[in-house]
């Protein structure tokens, strides 16, 4: 715990470190820092380790919370990023270690007609977490500011008012006890091609490659501008965007884990008392 304690900065929280704040511009920020870490790769993979059991603890509490005591509180981390950022790494590393009944974790893909028939939202309210559980959206609504607008699939002045239309949507969630944590996984072009190029090497990951993605990488200045759009108009106080370096996989996977650690200790979690007398039910317990 001591080797912890002096890579993680304790004074400097991740989300102040990666919070999107006024005047910030993504191309500044170096995918390949570790903001709040001054540890090595082998501190952050240890880092990791040794705060799965409190994030497990905390989302057991948040569930029994909503089981036994009613309460509404979620959370919501909605995953962005380019393609190869990290996003299933994720979920293999950060969520995937918390219990799968207190977890919803929803793909999104590309839209089908039925979806596309009614407003974008749409197929997004459909999948929002239950009271007590963690709900992680792999790719989000943020789609349709981003892939929409970057091979102009709608007009613009139809993905332009949609900014004001997701902070409402976000407000809402907000208002209805939802912690949104917003992250961008921010992976640098040469980083994302040397990976594109590992999976093409190795056959077992061949099943990882989709030819999409270099035809995506032609527009990767198209991306950064509509990610920027993105983080200006939708960066409100109570929904505010984390932005992570994903070029250290370990340390993105560390800075999801802690985002997520600190929005939980935020709600000051606790059991729900019992609505039956305890002591009563030992004695019955003991006469069986």
């Amino acid at each position: 715990m001591a080797k912890i304690k002096r890579t993680i900065e304790t004074d400097r929280p991740f989300a102040d470190a990666l919070r999107v704040r006024e005047g910030f511009v993504l191309s500044d920020l170096d995918p390949r820092s570790t903001p709040a870490f001054t540890g090595k790769k082998d501190d952050g993979k240890a880092a990791l380790l040794e705060h799965d059991d409190e994030l497990s603890g905390l989302q057991e509490k948040l569930y029994a919370a909503s089981v036994g005591g009613n309460s509404r509180r979620r959370v919501l981390l909605v995953v962005q990023g380019m393609d190869t950022s990290g996003k299933g790494g994720l979920m293999r590393h950060v969520v995937g270690l918390v219990d799968p009944q207190g977890v919803q974790i929803t793909a999104f893909k590309k839209p089908t007609e039925e979806e596309l028939s009614h407003p974008f939202l749409w197929r997004i309210r459909k999948r929002l977490p239950e009271p007590g559980k963690i709900g992680v959206f792999d790719r989000s609504h943020y789609e349709d500011v981003l892939v929409v607008r970057v091979h102009d699939l709608v007009p613009p002045q139809q993905w332009a008012r949609r900014y004001a239309t997701i902070n409402d949507f976000e407000q809402g969630l907000v208002d209805d006890e939802t912690s949104v944590v917003k992250v961008m996984l921010h992976i640098s072009s040469a980083e994302q091609k040397d990976r594109l190029g590992r999976r093409l090497d190795r056959p077992d990951k061949h099943w990882k490659f989709n030819p999409g993605d270099i035809d995506e990488r032609e527009h990767w200045p198209a991306y950064q501008e509509a990610y920027q759009a993105a983080l200006d108009r939708c960066n409100s106080e109570s929904a505010p965007w984390f932005v992570v370096p994903a070029d250290r996989k370990w340390y993105a996977r560390l800075a999801v884990q802690q985002l997520l650690l600190e929005h939980l200790r935020a709600l000051d979690l606790q059991w729900p008392v019992a609505d039956f007398d305890v002591q009563e039910q030992k004695k019955r317990l003991a006469r069986t």
